[in-house]
């Protein structure tokens, strides 16, 4: 079979059955875009090394920049669009990155959150170098990762608001 070669590939995108019509060596990053516009799935590095491709591929966390399309077949293929939305409601770790300011530009936010949902999943409760150890696959260059982190950290211990220790950091901001 050749890489030009057609193929239909049907899968549940976001809990809705979807067929779409492939090449073989077409990457599911470009058939979610342009084809299913999922426009949360970001393309950037080619590599699967900064995380704004992450979607959830029957639950497990994948770089669909590095993903052929046809392996989609028969899965579940969840993006951050699936997760919540205004409309229908946030997911708590879209509230949470929100309320935490975890986002600047936002490019980076849809794949920050897709794998803080698998994180959570495999580990409800992770510390702060655990949830570090996570987003390594993961690039930011506008927010630093601390309110990243503490949004995730906030929403494994069951909130999505700061802190008390935010409002404390808060008040020594504006008093120095």
């Amino acid at each position: 079979m050749s890489l030009s070669a057609k193929s239909v590939v049907s899968f549940t995108l976001n809990g809705e059955p979807v067929e779409v019509m492939v090449s073989t060596g077409r990457y599911l990053v470009d058939v979610l875009r342009e084809d299913l516009s999922m426009m949360g799935t970001k393309r950037s590095c080619d590599q699967g090394v900064c995380g704004t491709c992450s979607v959830l591929l029957n639950g497990r966390l994948v770089s669909s920049c590095l993903t052929l399309a046809v392996r989609a077949e028969g899965a579940e293929v969840t993006t951050i669009e699936g997760l919540g939305s205004l409309e229908e409601g946030l997911h708590p770790l879209q509230e949470s990155f929100a309320s935490h300011g975890a986002t600047q530009c936002g490019y980076c936010t849809p794949g920050m959150i897709v794998s803080a949902v698998a994180l959570l999943e495999e580990n409800p409760d992770p510390s702060e170098e655990e949830i570090k150890h996570w987003l390594t696959g993961n690039l930011c260059r506008c927010t630093g990762y601390q309110k990243i982190i503490d949004a995730i950290r906030a929403v494994a211990e069951g909130r999505t608001e700061p802190g008390p220790e935010a409002e404390v950091e808060i008040v020594k901001a504006y008093e120095e």
